[in-house]
């Protein structure tokens, strides 16, 4: 502004000024100025639109590099590829890969995206602006690994999105021994080009080539699906811990299987076994590495299985508070307990947030629609569920359930259809659910039976059917799954009609949910 008081504005008798190292304007009246001829009085009302304009446009560019200045630097980490163009040896650059992320995601003020929507492009041509763009990232790493016997070679570089401009890079060429250090120079070499702390503490491990091997190959398995990978990956983690028994990843990760495999209860029988299982690799590891955001994500889940909602709690903000973009977290806090206590809404924010670091999860999607459903938040939830591919397992049940919230029964008897020749792991219910809604009450009574004993489908039914006796009945008879499965059955809000009987508030004490 000073140009202008030496020019146009040389007559003016106000000055405004903005201090040095200061944000808020000083007006100051030439007359006053005793180094200053005395000049005839008077007000210029464009002169001081025209300063106060000026302090206007400093404060709003203050302001925004203030705002954009603490957002943190969104990072992806793309797959690394495979040097040796074996598919057996993928396990090893895909390990490396989900470890840069963690690693990346200690440092303060980076928000690496997750596994998942880095890994969809694997093996595809990329074009770094349209991944950038889906991703939302301001910063690709990328790169290759080759492993040849006892030697590793790995080259990274950084890039910029908004003009491809590489501004790190590295090349590192060690015994397989230096895996670690490698890691380490990267997250390093990523620190220092953006000008950034570590923080929050570094995750820096040793243990022999063996174990780490086993532990690799291990959370490949975990990424996949079903439960058989689970249990194969389990194998796996011991391995990794019965040679070295101070790895702590290994203990978190194989909490982290017992926690999905938790989930599904095949057997009843086994459920017990595995609980203790997951208690004791997720105390070990958070003995082991008190900073594992996954060691208490695992210990959260393990807390809310037990019905003690305060420890589950704190861990899960723990958790969250070491790893932000960690989004297995959000959705184990959403689907655990947030949902389970019946704190809809948060959970719905929760997911949100966790959409933000993986947008390119289907699982993401589902659970964010689920929440959106149980919110009655129909029209939203249809337009995630919409998102799934065709062949996601749980897709009819998604798109079914907002359709039926949306009042279109008969689309979501075609979308439900698919349901009845999937057998026993599809949640049929839902389609005798909508038969009922359409009046089709002889068919609905037809799935009634071909569901049981399965209490949770059962109860579906019935509740479209609006038979209150014989939903309550077979809700009561999920209280063997414990509290989570029964706290988020009756948050659905197909479930609303019963929600207020006393039974099912003493169903709720049962099984240690809070009322």
């Amino acid at each position: 502004m000073s140009e202008y008081y030496l020019g146009e504005g040389k007559a003016d008798p106000l000055v405004i000024e903005l201090p040095k190292g200061g944000y808020v304007p000083v007006f100051r009246s030439l007359a006053d100025d005793h180094n200053q001829p005395s000049r005839r009085q008077f007000w210029n009302a464009r002169t001081i639109s025209a300063g106060i304009a000026a302090v206007l446009v400093i404060a709003a560019a203050w302001g925004w590099w203030r705002l954009h200045s603490s957002r943190p630097i969104a990072i992806a980490v793309l797959p690394l590829d495979n040097l040796n163009h074996d598919p057996a040896n993928d396990y090893f650059a895909d390990g490396l890969t989900d470890e840069l992320i963690r690693n990346l995601s200690l440092i303060e003020g980076l928000a690496p995206r997750s596994r998942t929507s880095s890994f969809a492009f694997k093996g595809k041509p990329r074009n770094l602006h349209e991944v950038a763009n889906v991703l939302g990232a301001d910063y690709i790493l990328e790169g290759s690994v080759l492993r040849d016997g006892q030697r590793l070679r790995i080259d990274a570089q950084l890039i910029r999105a908004q003009d491809d401009f590489p501004i790190w890079s590295g090349k590192f060429d060690r015994e397989l021994t230096d895996v670690f250090a490698i890691q380490d120079e990267i997250a390093r070499g990523i620190v220092n080009s953006l000008r950034l702390k570590l923080g929050r503490g570094r995750r820096r491990y040793e243990t022999s080539v063996e174990a780490y091997d086993a532990y690799l190959r291990a959370q490949t398995l975990v990424n996949g699906e079903g439960l058989a990978a689970y249990q194969e990956s389990v194998v796996l983690f011991e391995e990794a811990i019965a040679k070295d028994a101070t790895f702590a990843p290994a203990y978190a990760g194989e909490a982290a299987a017992y926690v999905a495999m938790s989930g599904q209860f095949p057997q009843l029988v086994e459920q017990e076994d595995r609980l203790h299982k997951m208690r004791a690799a997720a105390e070990r590891a958070i003995d082991l590495d008190p900073l594992s955001a996954e060691a208490h994500d695992a210990a959260a889940s393990v807390y809310a299985r037990d019905g003690k909602w305060q420890q589950s709690e704190r861990s899960f903000r723990r958790a969250l508070e070491l790893d932000p973009n960690r989004s297995t977290t959000h959705s184990h806090f959403t689907m655990n307990l947030l949902i389970v206590l019946g704190r809809t809404d948060e959970a719905v924010r929760e997911m949100r947030l966790a959409e933000k670091s993986d947008p390119l999860s289907h699982e993401l999607q589902y659970f964010l629609a689920y929440g959106l459903t149980l919110a009655r938040h129909y029209d939203e939830a249809a337009s995630h569920c919409e998102k799934l591919p065709a062949d996601y397992r749980a897709k009819p049940e998604c798109l079914g359930r907002a359709r039926l919230g949306q009042g279109r029964i008969e689309e979501a008897l075609r979308v439900l259809a698919p349901l009845r020749d999937r057998g026993d792991r599809a949640n049929r219910g839902y389609l005798g659910y909508a038969y009922a809604r359409a009046g089709l009450r002889d068919e609905a009574e037809k799935l009634a039976a071909e569901v049981a004993p399965n209490p949770f489908n059962e109860a579906l039914v019935y509740a479209g059917l609006s038979d209150k006796e014989r939903t309550l009945e077979a809700i009561e008879r999920m209280a063997v799954l414990g509290p989570l499965r029964v706290g988020r059955a009756l948050a659905f809000p197909e479930f609303g009609f019963i929600r207020d009987d006393p039974r099912m508030k003493a169903l709720r004490k049962r099984v240690g949910l809070p009322e």
